[in-house]
Formats: structure tokens, C-alpha cells, sequence
């Protein structure tokens, strides 16, 4: 088992930044790749980054290429998700998980663990 804390939400202006964090403890946290994911009030959950178990491989969506950074640092069993020019539409619960593929997928399916969500919310 993997368990999974984020840290880091809040309120933010918009143009604002945010580094949120994740925690991981349990199993060798350097075997897995890791995944943000968010879902916003009446929406579904959408893929955000990924990095693959090495730090060397990511994957982000076109819409958000460019803004969002994922990293991680093994040593500390740490993967943050720095977030520049946040936009009102950003609001959502941000999600850390854990995928044993090692690679980094943008498929929910693909990812064995998950944290409880960490808010944030961008104001106009």
C-alpha cells in the first residue's frame, strides 16, 4: 500500500501562483509514477500532469502545457505541482496518485492509489 497526502491548496488571485504537494509513504515511492489529477463542482475528474518514476519522462495536457510543472524528489518521497497563472477555471480538487506502470499515464484507470484531494480556488 501506498498512502498519499497532499498539501498545499488555497485561495489565490487569479494571475497567482501555488506549489502543491504530496506526501507518499508505504511501499518504495520510487517504483511508481505519479499523477495529478482535479475535478471541478459538476464536473468530471480530469488528468492535469504526470512524471514517470524516474523524474525524467512527464505528460500534461495541451490546455495546460506551459503552466503547470510537475517534479518530484525521490529522496524525500515528495512530487509537487508548481501552478503559474492560475485562472479562475483552475478552481477544483487536486488529486495526487500513484501508478504502478512506472510510466506516466494520463488514464484515471492506471493509477493504484490516490490521495484524499487538496482544494484550491481562484478568485476573479
Amino acid at each position: 500500500q501506498v498512502q498519499l497526502v497532499e498539501s498545499g491548496g488555497g485561495l489565490v488571485q487569479a494571475g497567482g501562483s501555488l506549489r502543491l504537494s504530496c506526501a507518499a509513504s508505504g511501499r518504495t515511492f520510487e517504483n511508481y509514477a505519479m499523477g495529478w489529477f482535479r475535478q471541478a463542482p459538476g464536473k468530471e475528474r480530469e488528468f492535469v500532469a504526470a512524471i514517470s518514476w524516474s523524474g525524467y519522462s512527464t505528460n500534461y495536457p495541451d490546455s495546460l502545457q506551459g503552466r503547470f510543472t510537475i517534479s518530484r524528489d525521490n529522496a524525500v518521497n515528495t512530487v509537487y505541482l508548481q501552478m503559474n497563472s492560475l485562472k479562475p477555471e483552475d478552481t477544483a480538487v487536486y488529486y495526487c496518485a500513484g501508478s504502478r506502470t512506472m510510466s506516466p499515464s494520463r488514464r484515471e484507470s492506471d493509477y493504484d492509489y490516490w490521495g484524499q484531494g487538496t482544494q484550491v480556488t481562484v478568485s476573479s
